[in-house]
């Protein structure tokens, strides 16, 4: 993505004031589902429709106060995802990378973690997320990734990834999609922006 730059964590630490931090995660879960009782749903993989039109993950800036980006993170997910978010928090362990975007103003970084949970947890935020505080405000609801293809070659995931994305959230969702063996091999479409 133009005037994005994928950097380490340490790096990105070390911007400096003038820079704010956002975090955001990739919430999932295995999935035995089958939809129309025969296409293997695999994973409940959570994004969502953000006030501006755009998909992206749940979370947001992180506020000096909040003492580290797991802290601020926690928060946001709290915020956006409702009470569901107090059965799991995540932690160092999680994060997987850093996106920086220099201009325009504001300067950026982006840091991208990724949780598996239980089906139960999920289910849980989809229930209760329209209860959140931010719902209708900054989040517009959740929506599940389709980790299928249809026969026709279109429907499914290439479809959902027609869809606009804000920052680096498509590049975040095709490299975790991959990263953690989501999609059986050969099935990740090609990256068509």
């Amino acid at each position: 993505m133009a005037g994005v730059q994928r950097i380490s964590l340490s790096e990105a630490l070390d911007l400096g004031p003038s820079w704010r931090h956002a975090c955001h995660a990739l919430l999932y879960a295995p999935d035995p589902g089958r939809l129309f009782g025969c296409i293997p749903l695999r994973y409940a993989v959570l994004m969502q429709m953000r006030f501006d039109g755009r998909l992206g993950f749940p979370g947001g800036f992180v506020d000096p106060q909040d003492g580290s980006l797991e802290a601020g993170l926690n928060r946001e997910l709290l915020e956006e995802l409702g009470e569901g978010a107090a059965a799991f928090s995540l932690g160092p362990g999680d994060y997987r990378s850093s996106h920086a975007t220099a201009s325009p103003p504001p300067r950026v970084v982006a840091h991208f973690y990724v949780k598996q949970l239980t089906l139960d947890q999920v289910l849980a935020l989809e229930a209760g997320a329209h209860r959140a505080k931010d719902h209708g405000l900054e989040v517009l609801g959740l929506v599940r990734v389709p980790l299928y293809t249809l026969r026709d070659g279109v429907g499914g995931l290439p479809a959902f990834l027609e869809n606009s994305f804000i920052g680096a959230a498509r590049d975040q969702l095709m490299e975790a999609l991959q990263g953690l063996g989501l999609l059986e091999p050969g099935q990740l479409p090609s990256a068509r922006h």
